[in-house]
């Protein structure tokens, strides 16, 4: 595939007024959300709640994408109707998350490592088959006591660098996720100092594996508290985010697809339209990957039964709504 048809992929993803929905929970997470709700963590149950979101009426006009776990990309409707298909036909492309979890680190063990490189090229492959048209692959950077380490950071990003050269050798847009967690207790200064690193290391290693930065997209944390550190405002977040991503991100990367990280539904919604009210002259287009930030609200409205399914739907329209004013700095 020619790199022309990996941007087209690239410029439906980033289609005005559209974001990209994470409905990509590993089978122990998603077990963690309904255990809240008190659902029972079965097949059926994670195939009933995923349908939910994609037969979603309107959904399409305020969500691009979907990344999917393993499982869902295989799953189908009630109807018989493939996920795939049904995203396919309303406009949405189907994304896949690829990465296999994390590990500590040698010598670290409260710093991570992702793994998942082994193989990945053949499930790649697969993927695609099974109409996948771009992937995921999240690392996770932890602020603590003389972490992250420069070790911490070089192999992340090599890491993501090497799955980025991968996918566009095997037709998919990588979606370059590295995560600066905002569990602890930390500053936005150092979170801006840490954010800054990270990216840089990885725009480095990108550099190095050849990957056409114009076929890709950048899903970071916005450069923001902690969640048991001093808060600050949205302008704050706003500018120390765009301050950041001026000082790392290539302009030749068409998109930064934010991730919602520990924020609740309105503050990522409340953020994400503040960055964009400043962000003018900003060389990327900025928009939203959520995955808490677009289901937590839903999943309540759900509590796992077929009666509560279309006012779920209507629940998570509206804040899909909220996502898309909130990229075009509309929100208020």
């Amino acid at each position: 595939m020619s790199g022309k048809i990996l941007q087209e992929v690239v410029k439906s993803l980033l289609a005005e007024g559209r974001g990209i929905l994470a409905a990509d929970e590993s089978t122990g997470t998603i077990g963690n959300r309904f255990g809240a709700i008190g659902v029972n963590n079965t097949e059926e149950n994670r195939r009933a709640y995923r349908e939910l979101f994609f037969t979603a009426s309107g959904m399409e006009k305020y969500i691009s994408g979907v990344i999917m776990y393993d499982e869902t990309i295989r799953q189908a409707t009630t109807k018989g109707i493939d996920f795939v298909e049904l995203l396919s036909k309303k406009g949405v492309v189907p994304g896949i998350k690829v990465d296999e979890g994390t590990e500590e680190m040698d010598n670290s063990p409260l710093e991570k490592v992702t793994k998942g490189l082994d193989g990945l090229e053949k499930r790649l492959r697969e993927y695609y088959e099974l109409g996948a048209r771009f992937a995921k692959w999240r690392a996770v950077i932890v602020i603590g006591k003389d972490i992250p380490t420069a070790k911490c950071l070089q192999l992340n990003a090599e890491r993501l660098a090497r799955y980025a050269r991968l996918c566009q050798d095997n037709n998919l847009v990588p979606i370059v996720e590295p995560e600066v967690l905002m569990a602890g207790y930390h500053t936005i200064e150092q979170c801006y100092e840490v954010t800054r690193k990270v990216l840089t290391a990885v725009f480095i290693q990108l550099k190095k594996e050849k990957v056409d930065l114009s076929s890709m997209l950048l899903k970071p944390n916005m450069v923001i508290y902690s969640l048991a550190g001093p808060k600050v405002d949205a302008g704050q977040v706003a500018e120390n985010t765009l301050k950041c991503l001026s000082s790392v991100v290539p302009p030749e990367v068409p998109g930064i697809v934010f991730l919602s990280g520990g924020q609740s539904e309105e503050e990522a919604c409340k953020n994400l339209d503040v960055i964009n009210k400043i962000a003018k002259n900003a060389p990327w287009k900025l928009s939203f990957s959520y995955g808490r930030a677009l289901q937590n609200s839903t999943l309540k409205a759900w509590g796992g039964k077929e009666e509560n399914i279309s006012v779920a739907q209507e629940v998570f329209v509206t804040r899909a709504k909220a996502a898309s004013l909130a990229a075009q700095g509309k929100l208020e």
